[in-house]
């Protein structure tokens, strides 16, 4: 009850000498430094602004056009022209200003309008700058001089350190390819997909569809491109995204794992708190704008950081025909769930974010709760993992009002998810592959009513101390999520450590409140059981396959001045190839971030070359063509590259397509061509997770902790999703989903292909690789 009192700020009573009022100081001096901060973060918010807002400048620059002008008036030289004085012969305060007044009070109008003149001009020539992308297609080592000047001015006009969100406004827009250029691309990706009837057919669809509607539909799509600041993202998130009604957990949700052969600490609430309190830290240097914007591995060449706004206090909400993304500004606790029960946990105290080991404290005390789940509370979470439009008309009926509508809005409304697991998950036992299929399993869906799959990140500590997260997929892509977690990783594991006995560091404030245990009232079982059933028949039916590829990495790949990703797409290409007996539409995630607001573009690594390389591999009647398949290798490896570069500078095929689509829905006029396009399966669904920031983890000193990366589930019902990490120099963790409803698809049988295609390039390209690997098998166990 103590806490109950201190959490009252006064109190009063009546009484016949009069109202006799009791001040609890305590309470008060809470409010004080609550309000303390927030006003700080206030001032932070404003001051940030200011800065990015004026950026490549400095506030202090306008001090210096200021003095500038001042001297030259003072040595009776008018820099303005005369503008100076016609500003003082416009003043309103002409009557109660000296001449001299009016004359200081026109040079600081004049010097700030110069000011913000030269800012502007600025910020238009560098964007000008960031527009220019021929530098990406020039070979290493023949870098013409047009590059060298250009790199150059962005550096001179970048050369003041940034915050996260200073280059928002100088990225150029995404530009609209022409209808021409995207039928062409588009006609050569399926090529060689198509038998000769079936490509001549799509080529009349096309060549039908650039003369009539095409062009029509192309102006919609320019005009949308001048007065949008970006013209895909906002459709593709809510017709890709948010109007799908299908569940979102499997389908769209993915995961990240933790570090493959270490655990930090085996005790659960010791790995909680830190984690925890690593995300927090990340969102106060988001929130603070402290992280550095990223950029092209190796430039200064930015990249689009819009996506970092909605990665904390922010839940996907079901609607009956569209979902929503409600953002909150900020949030002061995390909602968690264990063994059935929901708690809310405060994590700022007076202003002030709890140390790990207090963190780690509060979450002992909800491990150690034995209150039993009210009835319905325990399998609540199904709802999220089920179909949209029910869980939306459940929410409208139950959760819009009272006790129900107060705790969704605490999980709704926390910074994100926290699942206590009573599983223990990990390369670990016996089997450790096995364990590694399951513990990827329990990521992505987990028991189907143990996440909340609306939140945009849900992260799950183990019993045994492993963790993982799982990410809603509409607010932001891949990267932008794998960034946090490779610096939650390193946070926990380098920066806040753990003791001797593993728990957290840090000192414990006993009289902290208990964390807050969430109340339902659910009359709605058989809603509940119907979105599970639905998801349980989802998570059933996918196989999942994680497994890291030792033999080599990008070392050994860059020696032979070979793209890694480029090596890796071939190997898949091949693998599919040997796997299914033919080739695939086959997409891979490149992402357009060097324009504003950019999400993503498709990377179709099915190309004639690679298609005619495989081939050429496979043709088992000519055994004395090393040199040529090695020829064919280098040039499937060069278009992949150009491929991958087009799509990262605003010459992708299928955004394109997908927006047109979108245009003639609105003007209620069908496309057969077009209908067609968006109808052809993705049979092999790729993406590369990058590892942004290595100066986190010494791999040298400490190769252990290297992360296993993450993954998703398959596109088509026949298909395969893979994702894959590079790690070091030294190797790449591969992630292979697909269902086990399709008799022709199996995720170990896959994976068993890709590290043979992977052994096989590797043999082809350096014959002397094959005897190493002999002469070394330890290397492969």
């Amino acid at each position: 009850m103590a806490e109950a009192h201190q959490a009252v700020a006064f109190q009063f009573t009546i009484t016949p000498e009069g109202i006799d009022l009791h001040l609890s100081y305590q309470a008060l001096n809470q409010i004080y430094l609550s309000g303390l901060r927030s006003w700080k973060k206030r001032i932070s918010r404003i001051k940030n602004r200011i800065i990015k807002g004026v950026y490549p400048a400095s506030p202090s620059s306008w001090l210096f056009v200021v003095i500038a002008i001042l001297a030259t008036m003072y040595m009776q030289s008018d820099p303005s022209m005369g503008l100076i004085t016609k500003i003082r012969e416009h003043l309103p305060l002409s009557l109660s200003l000296s001449a001299q007044g009016q004359t200081v009070l026109s040079v600081l109008l004049f010097s700030t309008l110069l000011w913000l003149s030269l800012i502007l001009a600025l910020r238009f020539c560098l964007k000008l700058l960031l527009s220019y992308h021929r530098w990406m297609f020039e070979l290493h080592g023949r870098i013409s001089t047009k590059t060298k000047v250009w790199a150059t001015l962005v550096r001179l006009l970048s050369s003041r350190k940034p915050l996260l969100y200073s280059y928002q406004t100088s990225l150029p827009h995404l530009p609209v390819p022409s209808i021409k250029d995207t039928l062409e691309r588009y006609l050569e990706s399926v090529k060689p997909l198509l038998d000769v009837a079936g490509f001549q057919r799509m080529t009349r669809l096309a060549a039908e569809f650039e003369k009539s509607l095409g062009n029509r539909l192309q102006k919609y799509l320019k005009l949308k491109a001048l007065w949008a600041t970006n013209y895909v993202s906002d459709w593709w998130e809510e017709y890709v995204y948010l109007r799908s009604r299908s569940p979102i957990m499997v389908n769209s949700n993915y995961y990240g794992m933790d570090f493959l052969y270490v655990t930090p600490t085996a005790t659960q609430a010791a790995r909680a708190g830190n984690t925890i309190t690593a995300l927090f830290l990340y969102r106060r240097k988001v929130n603070r704008e402290e992280l550095n914007p990223s950029r092209i591995p190796g430039t200064v060449i930015p990249l689009c950081a819009a996506q970092c706004e909605r990665m904390f206090n922010t839940t996907r909400m079901p609607g009956e025909e569209t979902d929503v993304l409600q953002h909150w500004q900020d949030s002061e606790f995390v909602a968690v769930y264990h063994r059935g029960r929901y708690f809310r946990l405060w994590v700022y105290r007076a202003g002030r974010l709890l140390s790990p080991r207090e963190i780690q404290y509060q979450i002992q005390r909800i491990l150690d709760d034995p209150s039993p789940p009210s009835p319905g509370e325990d399998k609540l979470g199904a709802l999220t993992a089920g179909n949209r439009t029910p869980w939306a008309q459940v929410r409208k009926q139950f959760f819009s009002s009272g006790v129900n509508k107060r705790s969704l809005d605490c999980i709704e409304k926390a910074a994100f998810f926290v699942t206590l697991d009573d599983q223990e998950e990990g390369m670990m036992g016996e089997n450790p592959s096995v364990n590694l299929d399951r513990y990827a399993k329990s990521l992505l869906h987990g028991k189907c009513y143990d996440r909340w799959f609306d939140k945009s990140l849900s992260v799950v500590v183990y019993k045994n101390g492993k963790n993982g997260l799982n990410a809603e997929h509409s607010w932001a892509d891949a990267p932008i999520v794998a960034h946090l977690w490779e610096f939650t990783l390193a946070t926990d594991a380098f920066h806040l450590g753990y003791t001797a006995d593993g728990n957290c560091r840090g000192e414990i404030e006993h009289s902290l409140p208990p964390p807050q245990r969430l109340s339902w009232d659910i009359p709605l079982q058989t809603h509940v059981s119907e979105s599970l059933a639905v998801a349980q028949a989802l998570a059933d039916d996918v196989d999942c396959h994680v497994f890291p590829f030792r033999e080599f990495g990008k070392g050994r790949i860059k020696k032979m001045k070979m793209s890694p990703d480029s090596f890796v797409q071939l190997a898949l290409q091949l693998a599919y190839y040997r796997d299914r007996g033919t080739f695939c539409l086959t997409y891979e995630a490149s992402m357009t971030r060097l324009f504003r607001e950019g999400r993503t573009e498709t990377v179709r690594s099915s190309s004639n070359e690679s298609c005619a390389f495989v081939l050429a591999l496979e043709d088992k009647k000519n055994t004395d063509q090393c040199q040529h398949c090695r020829k064919l290798f280098r040039k499937a490896s060069e278009k992949h590259q150009n491929l991958y570069r087009l799509a990262m500078t605003g010459s992708g095929i299928d955004r394109h397509l997908f927006c047109l689509y979108v245009v003639s829905k609105y003007l209620g006029v069908e496309s057969p061509f077009l209908k067609e396009v968006l109808s052809e399966p993705w049979r092999l669904s790729t993406s590369q997770t990058p590892v942004q920031q290595m100066e986190l983890f010494d791999l040298v000193n400490h190769p252990e902790f290297i992360s296993l990366g993450g993954g998703f589930g398959p596109v088509a019902d026949d298909g395969y999703g893979v994702s894959y990490i590079i790690m070091g120099e030294e190797m790449i963790n591969f992630h292979v989903s697909c269902k086990h409803s399709c008799t022709e698809t199996d995720s170990h049988k896959f994976g068993s292909q890709i590290s043979q295609a992977m052994m096989d390039l590797m043999t082809l390209l350096n014959p002397d690789f094959k005897e190493a690997t002999k002469a070394n098998p330890d290397k492969r166990s």
